[in-house]
């Protein structure tokens, strides 16, 4: 068993060897893109030999997932000791969590290890099963079995999110998170939100290409007038025939469209909007307007949630 795990003592568990990436559609890119930038992000942090195609198969012992709690936990307790002030105000993980770095995949080892993670980021981070959106939490056999990657990666999506504030390193669409709502507060000239320790420097981000991006995406419309998306400022983009606003960025090669709480591919969110796709793809007719929900997704506590009922909305859950 272990309590805390170097970074270099992490990298040693997991395969040694990839897999080829599987071909993908439409209704699973956001999945592929948020496994992609988490597989990038585990790797900086802890040395690991993971990417998309093998993101399951380094995770589904427990032992790395373990592994990373304590590391949070441990950064948790330099925080509080560094600003105990600001401490007093988030919830901070306190205890580790045991794990047994030998189990193999598939095991009741293996169980354990993930049932303990569960556990703790239920109990330590507050995570709970779901929110006013979408499901944040999975079931040990969702990784055991590989029966329900998204609530997994949704889960590990959260818990970056909540160890960001008190200083951990954060995923690329985190950060991308944190810059869009800087950019709501300085438009509703909110103060900035409160930032107690340094954080790693941000990767820059290239909005060099994204209008041929998105435009790319647009030309697939048939409808007899295109599906409208309008460019309001730099990664901002008006949808539809209503005063909905998007906040449209670049991950590697995907096109992320903030939802909500959440994201989506700029692909994957027009087969949902634009109404010549959006009736391709189901057996019945979409609604003439489906992009028009001025009050869906609103996020108590975010100024995301805050901006939607003015700005931000969506007509449909994430997938």
């Amino acid at each position: 068993e272990c309590d805390f795990l170097s970074p270099r003592c992490i990298a040693t568990l997991g395969p040694q060897k990839g897999s080829h990436i599987r071909p993908y559609q439409s209704s699973e890119q956001y999945l592929y893109a948020m496994k992609e930038d988490l597989a990038e992000w585990l790797k900086e942090l802890y040395d690991l030999d993971i990417e998309v195609g093998t993101f399951v198969e380094v995770l589904e012992t427990g032992a790395v997932l373990c592994s990373h709690a304590n590391n949070v936990t441990h950064v948790a307790g330099e925080f509080a000791r560094a600003c105990p002030g600001m401490a007093r105000h988030l919830r901070l993980p306190t205890a580790g969590v045991a794990c047994n770095l030998t189990a193999q995949p598939g095991t009741f080892q293996a169980r354990d290890n993930i049932s303990n993670f569960i556990q703790w980021c239920r109990k330590e981070m507050d995570i709970k099963g779901f929110d006013s959106t979408y499901v944040l939490m999975f079931e040990t056999e969702d990784l055991v079995l590989r029966k329900n990657e998204k609530n997994f990666v949704l889960c590990l999506l959260e818990l970056a999110r909540r160890a960001a504030r008190f200083g951990m390193r954060a995923p690329t669409l985190v950060q991308m998170e944190e810059e869009i709502e800087e950019e709501l507060r300085e438009e509703l000239d909110l103060p900035p939100a409160d930032t107690p320790l340094p954080r790693p420097p941000r990767k820059p981000r290239d909005l060099h290409n994204l209008d041929q991006m998105v435009q790319r995406g647009m030309d697939r419309c048939t409808c007899p007038i295109q599906f409208p998306m309008i460019k309001i400022s730099e990664g901002k983009y008006r949808v539809g025939d209503s005063d909905t606003l998007i906040f449209v960025r670049i991950l590697r090669e995907h096109v992320m469209v903030r939802v909500g709480g959440g994201w989506d591919t700029l692909e994957h969110y027009l087969d949902k909007h634009d109404p010549c796709r959006c009736t391709s793809l189901c057996e019945s007719p979409c609604p003439q307007t489906p992009w028009l929900c001025p009050w869906a997704g609103v996020k108590g506590g975010s100024i995301m949630g805050f901006a939607a009922s003015g700005a931000i909305c969506r007509s449909r859950r994430f997938p």
